[in-house]
């Protein structure tokens, strides 16, 4: 519908309703495809996580959601099985006391926010579409505002990175050898690990909030040129932080799903060098 403006051109209105738009194009399929694969990302992480079994494999492999593993039964263990004082009543897996950190650094993410406001919450689905509520209170209130805490689980994510990184070297450097020890080598198994732990470190280290705090809070960067270095490096990558936020979650999905395939000898690990 067109009616006239203050200038006396005619202006369209925006039709009013969940979904209702003069759109004529499938704006629908991104949101559509963002709803799916998120949904289908946090069934999955939920049951591989409360799995507590087959996320190793000997020394040399750990699913990224169990990293690092603080207690438990596999040689990664930082501290051993888990403590008689745990609960009983309680289930116990080393990634729930691992995967709340990453959940929500990924989930506060800029991005994402973006991406799954329109996919699940419809706020608004899609640009020039009606969305079902009638005023828009942002992020200063709750449970939105919880979304604050972006700033300081990233320091969570860097140090996870750290644990990941570790699970590399061990993936590639604590092979099996033929005389019963370990030792470097090449495997499907380590490359898997290596290029899901560098898309996370991609992810990571383009993030909105690390830009900002690497250089954010300087009015002149050019007086201090490592700092400057820094922040033209993490700007780059920031163009593609959205690739990056795609791409590791399906690798750090299929890592897992690797990991446990071959704990469960479904998949062998076909040794290159």
């Amino acid at each position: 519908m067109s009616v006239p403006s203050a200038d006396g051109a005619p202006t369209t209105l925006k039709p009013h309703g969940l979904g209702k738009t003069s759109r004529t194009d499938a704006w629908w399929l991104s949101p559509g495809i963002t709803l799916f694969v998120l949904s289908l990302f946090i069934v999955y992480a939920t049951w591989a996580a409360f799995q507590g079994k087959y996320y190793w494999v000997q020394s040399q492999y750990l699913s990224p959601f169990y990293s690092p593993e603080i207690w438990g039964n596999s040689p990664h263990s930082f501290l051993g099985p888990v403590p008689t004082w745990w609960p009983r009543f309680l289930p116990f897996s080393p990634a729930l006391l691992i995967l709340p950190f990453p959940a929500f650094f990924r989930f506060s993410c800029y991005y994402y926010r973006g991406a799954y406001y329109k996919g699940f919450w419809a706020d608004p689905p899609a640009c020039g579409v009606s969305e079902p509520r009638k005023k828009y209170n942002s992020e200063n209130g709750w449970p939105l505002k919880i979304q604050n805490i972006h700033r300081y689980v990233l320091f969570f994510a860097i140090f996870l990175l750290a644990a990941l990184w570790r699970d590399v070297y061990d993936g590639f450097f604590k092979q099996p050898m033929a005389n019963g020890g370990v030792g470097f080598g090449i495997a499907v198994g380590s490359l898997v690990l290596l290029a899901n732990t560098t898309l996370l470190s991609f992810y990571t280290f383009s993030c909105h909030t690390l830009r900002y705090l690497v250089g954010g809070r300087r009015k002149c960067l050019s007086e201090r040129p490592a700092q400057m270095a820094c922040y033209n490096c993490i700007t780059g990558l920031n163009k593609k932080h959205m690739y990056f936020a795609w791409l590791s979650l399906f690798s750090v999905m299929f890592a897992d799903l690797y990991v446990r395939l071959v704990a469960m000898g479904v998949w062998h690990d076909l040794r290159i060098l």
